[in-house]
This record gives C-alpha cells, structure tokens and sequence, in this order.
C-alpha cells in the first residue's frame, strides 16, 4: 500500500513539474491559451468571442471562457493539451473561431461546421468535385490546377474561413495571373462546400505581363542544342536512353511548328494520320481528351516540317512508346514534366509553353487573320486579343509596324507600276495600229488586182 501511494507521488510530481513546463512554454511563444487542472482534466483557458446565448456585458464582443475537452490530468494529456492550445491561439489570432461542437461540448444542441484546414478538405473536395462532373482526362487535369493553386498559393495549413483566406489572397500580387488563377478555384471550392466568402475585390482580368518570346532565328538556333548535348553525356549511360534526346529535340521541332500545348503531343496521338500519304498538309490532328478538345493543326512555316525532320517514322515510334501505357492524366503529366526537364537540361532558354506563344505572336506578325490563328491555337478569339496581342515587346512592335510600312511601300509601287504599264500598253497599241497602216495594201488595189487575175 505504502508502495503505491509513493508511486502516486512520484507520479504527482512530474506531472506538476510537467505542468509548469508547458505553461512556460505556453508562455514564451505568446501563445494567449491557458491551461488549468480541475476535477482530474486539463481544461483551456482563453478570450473568446462571445458564446451563443450570451450577453455582452461590458460591450466587448468576448469573454474569458474555460473549455472542457475531456483531457485526463495525466502525462499525455498534457501533450495533448499542448497541441489544443496552440491551435485555439491560432484560430482566435487569425479571427477563425467559431463555437462548434468541438468546443461547446455538451451545450452544442445542433451540428456546425468544425473549421477545418486545406490539407483537410482536399479529400472531400475531389469526391463532391466529380459527384457533378464525370471522370476524364480533361477534368482531372482542370481538378489538378484547382488542387495546385490551392496547395502553392492558399496553403495546405490554412483554415478555411474569410479572415484567414483573405489574408493569403492579400500576399499574391495583385492583377496577377496568380491572383486570377486562384480566385477562380476559390468561388469553385466555395460552391462545392457552401462557404460564404465574398471574392469580389479580388476578381477582374489580369495585366498581361511582357514576355520574351524567341525570335524565328532563335528557335532555329537552339534545336541543335539537343544533339549538342547528347555528344557531350557520359558514356556510361544506359543504351537504353542512349538516344532518348531525339524524342525531345522532335518534341521541340513540334511545339515550335505547330503552337501546340505541349500535352497535346502526349494525348492519344494519331501517329497513322501523321505519317499517312494522304496528310498532304502535314495538319497534327490534336486528341478530344485535351483542353480544348479535338482539332486538326496546321503548321505556320511548312518548310520548318523538313528541317526538323518531323515526319521521321522513328521518332513516331518513340513518341509511341512512351505514351502507348499513360491513360491517366498523371501519367501524361509525367511526361510532360519530363519534356519540360529537357528544356532546361539543354538549356534552351525558353520554356516549351515559350513556342506557342512565338506561334501566336508570329501570326499576328504575318497578317494572319485572329479567327485562324485562334482556331489553330485552340483557344477562343478573345484569348487570342486579350492575351497574345499583349505579349509583344518593342521588337515585336518594330517588327509589325515595319511590315505594315513595307506592304504599304510595296502596295503604292505596285499601283505605279500598274500606271506606268497602262502606259505602255497604250503606247505599243499606237505603235501597232500605226505599224498596220505603214504597210497596208489599199483596198481599191486589191481589189483591181484580183479582177485582172
């Protein structure tokens, strides 16, 4: 007996000693949660807004309240108790705090929402999100941009509640593309779980930054960057990989040629119509599973076809290979990942996206009508306006305004020399009716001299 009643004290004064150190701890974070030992459970202590039902008193809106939790007065309550501290302090620090279930204990007559974090809601918002959208690859792909946004610029660790997203929203740069992206994913992830957070300060089109898209010249120039570096790898590489490299450097002369997303190579390619006899147009016929959904693509320049060596069987057959498994769209990001890597490996100095853009702006450029461009690019006209006719830098402008210039030049030359052939038209006409009339034989002596024949 005397036995155990030493073991309870020896017990008993760790845990006091256990207390006092978390109460410092507590303390020296400036964490505003205490914590109090009473009827053999570790209750929280803290400034709260008001409890329902209650009556603000002094005017303030808060009230200092003890929380049970049902923690046992134990060691490893105290950790727990810990962990439940810091997270009240946090949630009353970001103005998050809500009385729910959780906290009410057993005055909660009603089910309320538990504030949760992302990272917690991920799960859920994937199963309510396909509940009302059917499983593609297209909408997997439009799901994994939702789901990015929210992990690169809301945060996995922040709690869903206005005070706490509006703060996130406030660090990204305002009338950025980032911004947009994410207000977007925002008012979709809001719908699904019925949250009332009002977005509208935040909405509006983004300012299109300037961008530097590669010149003709340039891309020309950095397609040989491919087999540069393949000559200058370690002989030690598998033999496997050993000419992997042209499968990306083909992949570059793609993208470059053709303007197209760079998973549009990597979605069901039709490898029989592009190599067939009868693609006299040598038109890349992009899969239905992709953004944008099925279109045939024509080349800007047909001549480049050639000079990159595109219609080559054997890179059809590696393009083949390494897609003919990937039917989900992870695996196809896989790859994409993969061709993006090569990019940077050789050191291109653009990214692959940097060829479409060179695509679009190329056509605005060359005259060609926007609802061509537009289709061929696979996005609407007001993308192709709003967007691409934005990304162009002082070279670019030089380069439009001169061509305008010479086509001006050009068409007024074309209309002197048109005079100036008038002319002369008129001159060799005098000169040919005045010939005829030179070496004319009279009508009244041909005449005579029929009638003595």
């Amino acid at each position: 007996m005397k036995q155990v009643e030493t073991t309870y004290i020896d017990l008993k004064e760790k845990f006091d000693k256990e207390v006092v150190r978390v109460k410092s701890r507590l303390k020296e974070v400036n964490i505003k949660v205490g914590i109090v030992v009473k009827n053999a459970s570790i209750q929280l202590q803290a400034t709260l807004p008001l409890k329902p039902g209650d009556i603000d008193k002094k005017g303030s809106g808060t009230k200092q309240y003890s929380i049970s939790l049902g923690i046992p007065a134990n060691l490893d309550g105290l950790k727990t108790a810990e962990e439940e501290a810091h997270e009240l302090s946090r949630l009353t620090a970001r103005k998050c705090f809500e009385w729910n279930d959780k906290y009410l204990g057993k005055r909660a007559k009603t089910t309320k929402r538990q504030i949760k974090t992302i990272a917690q809601m991920l799960v859920d918002f994937e199963k309510q999100y396909f509940q009302t959208r059917k499983r593609t690859m297209k909408s997997e792909h439009t799901f994994h941009c939702h789901q990015d946004y929210l992990k690169r610029n809301i945060g996995l660790n922040t709690f869903v509640c206005k005070e706490e997203i509006i703060a996130r929203l406030d660090k990204l740069e305002p009338k950025s593309s980032t911004l947009y992206n994410t207000v977007k994913t925002l008012k979709v992830f809001c719908k699904i779980f019925d949250l009332n957070i009002d977005l509208s300060a935040y909405s509006g089109k983004p300012i299109v930054r300037d961008r530097n898209i590669p010149s003709d010249e340039e891309i020309i120039a950095a397609y040989s960057k491919f087999a540069d570096y393949a000559s200058l790898r370690k002989k030690t590489i598998k033999k496997a990989y050993l000419n992997s490299w042209k499968l990306w450097q083909w992949c570059y002369g793609m993208l470059a040629t053709y303007g197209l997303r760079p998973r549009e190579l990597f979605v069901n390619p039709n490898i029989e119509h592009w190599l067939s006899a009868d693609n006299v147009n040598s038109s890349w016929k992009v899969d239905g599973e992709t953004k944008t959904g099925s279109r045939e693509v024509l080349p800007f320049y047909p001549d480049w076809v050639k000079l990159f060596d595109l219609k080559n069987p054997l890179y059809a057959k590696m393009l083949k290979e390494i897609v003919e498994d990937k039917k989900t769209f992870k695996d196809i990001n896989t790859v994409r990942i993969n061709c993006s890597s090569w990019f940077r490996r050789v050191n291109v100095g653009f990214d692959p996206y940097d060829l479409r853009h060179a695509w679009a702006i190329r056509a605005h450029i060359n005259g060609i009508p926007i609802k061509a461009a537009a289709d061929n690019l696979g996005h609407s006209v007001e993308v192709h306006t709003e967007v691409y006719q934005k990304w162009f830098s002082l070279e670019n402008r030089i380069k439009v305004m001169n061509f305008a210039v010479e086509n001006k030049i050009n068409s007024e030359e074309l209309l002197l020399e048109n005079e100036r052939l008038k002319i002369e038209i008129s001159k060799l006409k005098l000169e040919n009716q005045e010939l005829r009339m030179e070496h004319q034989i009279p009508t009244e002596l041909l005449t005579t001299k029929s009638k003595l024949n």
